[in-house]
C-alpha cells in the first residue's frame, strides 16, 4: 500500500512520518519545490523539522497528478483557502481521501469535504477528516496522541489499521460534519484564549473563553447539520483544550501578541506559519449573519482582528452582556 501526502508542510511531513511504518511507500507532494528537494537529497524537511531524520520511504514527487496515480489513500493537509484551487487541477478515481485540513471557505463558507467533493468529483463516502488534538512537533517525534477519523464507518473501518500506530490512536466517527467544524472553529476560540494570556487576565478567563467557546462550536455543528455531542470529544474539546493552552499553538500564539499590542500584520509576521483562525474567523463572522445567531467571543475576535477594536474593550463588551441562562434551547 502507497500513502499520498498532498502538502508537506509541518502537518503533513509528521503525519507522513508517523504513518510511514504502515505503508511501503509514503510519497509527497508539496508547492514549495525546496521542501521537496531537502527531503530527496538528505530525508529532511529543512523549513519545517530541521532536527528530524525522515524515514527512508518517505519520497517526494513533484508532479501532483503522478502521487495521486500511483496512491492507494490520499490524506490533503494544505491551507483550507488554497484547497479548491489545488484539488480542481486534478483527476482522481474513487480512493478515500483524508482532509487534515482545518478551516472554513471564506467564499462559499463550506467546509474542507464539500471542497473536496465537488472539486475531485468524487462520491462523498471516500471523503474523511482526520482530525484531533495532535501537535505536529509532538507526532513527528513519536509522543503519544489520539485523534479522530470521521466519514463513512464501513470504509473507515479498513482504514484504522492503516492509520494506527504504536504512540498514534485514531478513533471512528461517523460525523464527519462536526468533526470538521469543530476543527475549524476551534483555531477562533484559540485566539480569543491568546488574546486573553496576552492581556494577562489569567487561568479563570481562558477556562471560561474555553467552555463557551465550546458552546459556540455546538452551536455552528448543529446549523451544517452534524451532531453537536461530537464537539465533547477528540475532534471538539479535546483539540479546542490544547490549541487555547499549547505553547506550540500558532493560533494562541498569535493571540497572544495581540493581546500584547502587537498589530495583526506583526503577529503574523512573527508566527512566521499559517493561522488558520485568522481567516476562519472571517466565515464565522459571515455565518453568525447568515443564520442571526449570537456567537459573542467569535464576533469579538473578528472586531479585534478587522475592525481595530482594543483587545482590552472587547473584553469588557463581552463580560458586560446583558444576563442569560448558560444554556438557550434555541440558537440564540
Amino acid at each position: 500500500m502507497n500513502l499520498g501526502v498532498i502538502g508537506a508542510g509541518s502537518w503533513g511531513t509528521a503525519l507522513a512520518q508517523i504513518l510511514s511504518v504502515n505503508f511501503e511507500n509514503v510519497f509527497i507532494w508539496d508547492i514549495d519545490k525546496e521542501v521537496l528537494d531537502s527531503v530527496k537529497n538528505s530525508n529532511i524537511n529543512v523549513k519545517y523539522h530541521p532536527d528530524i531524520k525522515l524515514n527512508t520511504n518517505i519520497k517526494p514527487i513533484y508532479d501532483l497528478q503522478e502521487l495521486i496515480n500511483i496512491s492507494d489513500i490520499l490524506i490533503v493537509v494544505i491551507p483550507t483557502q488554497y484547497i479548491r484551487q489545488t484539488l480542481s487541477k486534478v483527476k482522481i478515481e474513487n480512493k478515500p481521501v483524508i482532509s487534515a485540513s482545518k478551516g472554513i471557505e471564506i467564499e462559499s463558507l463550506k467546509l474542507v469535504s464539500d471542497i473536496m467533493e465537488e472539486s475531485l468529483g468524487i462520491d462523498r463516502k471516500y471523503i474523511f477528516a482526520l482530525s484531533g488534538p495532535s501537535f505536529a512537533k509532538e507526532v513527528i517525534k513519536g509522543l503519544p496522541t489520539a485523534v479522530v477519523l470521521a466519514g463513512n464507518t464501513e470504509i473507515g473501518n479498513k482504514l484504522l489499521s492503516y492509520l494506527n500506530t504504536k504512540t498514534f490512536r485514531v478513533y471512528l466517527s461517523d460525523d464527519l460534519v462536526g468533526a470538521e467544524v469543530g476543527g475549524a472553529i476551534k483555531n477562533v476560540i484559540a485566539i480569543a484564549a491568546g488574546i486573553s494570556d496576552g492581556l494577562g487576565f489569567g487561568s479563570n478567563a481562558r477556562a471560561s473563553l474555553i467552555t463557551r467557546g465550546l458552546y459556540e462550536i455546538s452551536k455552528i455543528v448543529k446549523i451544517y447539520g452534524g451532531n453537536p455531542q461530537t464537539v465533547y470529544g477528540l475532534s471538539g474539546l479535546g483539540d479546542l483544550v490544547l490549541t487555547a493552552t499549547g505553547e506550540l499553538s500558532r493560533n494562541r500564539t498569535f493571540g497572544m501578541l495581540i493581546g500584547q499590542g502587537y498589530s495583526v500584520e506583526e503577529a503574523l509576521k512573527k508566527v512566521g506559519q499559517v493561522v488558520e483562525g485568522y481567516t476562519t474567523v472571517k466565515a464565522v463572522y459571515d455565518i453568525k449573519n447568515k443564520y442571526n445567531i449570537e456567537l459573542p467571543i467569535s464576533y469579538q475576535v473578528y472586531r479585534v482582528l478587522y475592525e481595530n477594536l482594543n483587545p482590552k474593550d472587547a473584553a469588557m463588551e463581552l463580560m458586560n452582556r446583558g444576563y442569560k441562562f448558560e444554556f438557550m434551547e434555541e440558537n440564540k
